[in-house]
């Protein structure tokens, strides 16, 4: 892991037109190699995307390989690269929303999408943060990732196991929360509710943490720019009367629009997590 973060150290200093590329062939490499996380991409696009032709999901489950490993090797740009360097690549729009988190608890909601991490550096070269971090295998890559997140501003990073106690002291200490609330962790504090009309066990963390703390949320989307010339992190304006008096029907509003900013780039989502891992009760496994 030591040389891989060296190799990705290395590869920073290369401009984002030739890293792009590259991350691309390594993607396409991976898509042929790696068949478990094919036919995973392969099962969501199917379940979520069946307007598709089969021709056409195989060619955006290869994108997704494509800007999936280009995200991983860019993110040495997000780690060493100079303030002056990520500012000139990050296009904001319309621009980090530092009225609205100062007026009171925030939440950031910021989907699985492969550049998500710039998100999180768009945020934190303006305003520190918190946020739930799931501790890496490598203790020399979570270390890397943890300074790398965290070398703009302090930055406040709580497991999982936790809870949200921590999560609510620090948001109503001021700092923004910034939540990813789209994968499958499971049943507990989750509830089955329509993702592309499909039932997917879902975080009700936002409407919950938004109740309790009433805080305002804040969607903000990252999607790569065309044409090699970095990425687009775009803040929408905080949701009106969220989350109101039911927590379910909140939770399905939130996937409602991560379905609507995917179909808008829908081969950068991260399709290759068993978004639909757990079942209802009595359904087998769909993938």
């Amino acid at each position: 892991m030591r040389a891989v973060l060296v190799l990705m150290w290395v590869l920073h200093w290369l401009p984002l037109p030739v890293l792009g590329r590259l991350g691309e062939g390594v993607g396409s490499l991976l898509f042929m190699v790696i068949r478990k996380r094919r036919h995973i991409t392969l099962t969501n696009l199917s379940l979520c995307l069946p307007q598709l032709s089969e021709a056409e999901r195989l060619a955006m489950a290869k994108r997704h390989f494509q800007v999936y490993a280009r995200s991983v090797l860019e993110r040495g740009i997000l780690w060493w690269a100079s303030e002056a360097r990520l500012k000139r690549l990050i296009q904001i729009d319309p621009a980090v929303p530092m009225a609205a988190m100062a007026d009171g608890p925030t939440i950031l909601m910021c989907p699985h999408f492969v550049s998500l991490d710039v998100a999180g550096v768009a945020v934190m070269l303006e305003s520190s943060l918190c946020s739930i971090y799931t501790q890496q295998r490598s203790k020399v890559f979570d270390a890397a990732l943890r300074k790398g997140r965290s070398r703009f501003r302090p930055v406040k990073l709580f497991s999982r196991a936790e809870g949200v106690k921590p999560i609510i002291r620090a948001m109503r200490e001021g700092l923004p929360f910034f939540m990813l609330p789209d994968m499958d962790f499971g049943a507990k504090d989750a509830e089955f509710v329509s993702f592309f009309g499909v039932p997917a066990a879902t975080l009700t963390a936002v409407p919950r943490i938004a109740a309790t703390t009433g805080a305002k949320v804040i969607p903000v989307i990252a999607t790569i720019l065309p044409n090699y010339q970095g990425w687009k992190v775009t803040f929408h304006e905080p949701w009106k009367n969220y989350p109101g008096d039911d927590i379910v029907a909140a939770t399905r509003s939130m996937n409602a629009f991560i379905e609507q900013e995917i179909l808008k780039a829908p081969a950068e989502y991260f399709w290759a997590h068993k978004r639909f891992k757990t079942r209802p009760p009595g359904e087998p496994s769909v993938y």
